[in-house]
């Protein structure tokens, strides 16, 4: 399938599986009258194929050593794409950041990293399945920067468009979505 097909193919996923109208509260504490709950494409086996397949494509000239992001939306992509990745002999290796440390265990804010394994001097994508203000990915941006990763880019499935891009920009972290939300507005 062309990268167009397989563009045109997962927003129709998205859009029938993901997409909904109404009145919702969003992370960020904004009211909206749409939203997108992308757990229903990232675990469709189309979906999440063609989600990595098409961020892999994205990602390609940016010389990635790990791919991450805040739980819960960022492990199913970061999953996908690690394997894929593995498949097409361009490994990116995956981790993610928990919102809070487990109090038992190993108590890690960054798991997926084997003993010995380390952030430090990585080039990190941060990956968001949906984006508002841009808020959680800055707190896995935080935790990278804090294991000493360099994080390269934040990359998400879906941009609402409603102040993530001036965040990041602000914050110095370069910004791109697969899709804008405007994308699924219309019709």
């Amino acid at each position: 399938m062309s990268k167009s097909a397989s563009r045109a193919r997962l927003a129709d996923i998205i859009r029938k599986r993901s997409f909904g109208r109404g009145e919702i509260t969003l992370a960020s504490g904004r009211k909206s009258d749409f939203y997108f709950n992308l757990k229903p494409t990232m675990l469709d086996p189309e979906g999440a194929a063609l989600l990595a397949e098409l961020s892999l494509d994205a990602l390609k000239d940016d010389k990635v050593d790990y791919i991450g992001g805040l739980e819960m939306g960022a492990v199913p992509i970061a999953g996908a794409i690690a394997q894929l990745s593995w498949l097409k002999g361009h490994p990116i290796a995956a981790f993610f950041v928990r919102k809070k440390p487990k109090e038992h265990g190993a108590r890690l804010a960054v798991e997926g990293l084997a003993k010995g394994e380390s952030l430090a001097g990585k080039r990190i994508v941060i990956v968001e399945d949906v984006t508002t203000t841009g808020g959680s990915a800055i707190k896995a941006v935080d935790a990278v920067k804090d294991a000493g990763g360099e994080v390269v880019l934040v990359f998400t499935m879906v941009d609402r468009d409603e102040g993530a891009t001036e965040a990041f920009t602000e914050a110095g972290i370069p910004f791109r979505a697969l899709y804008k939300a405007g994308e699924f507005l219309k019709g």
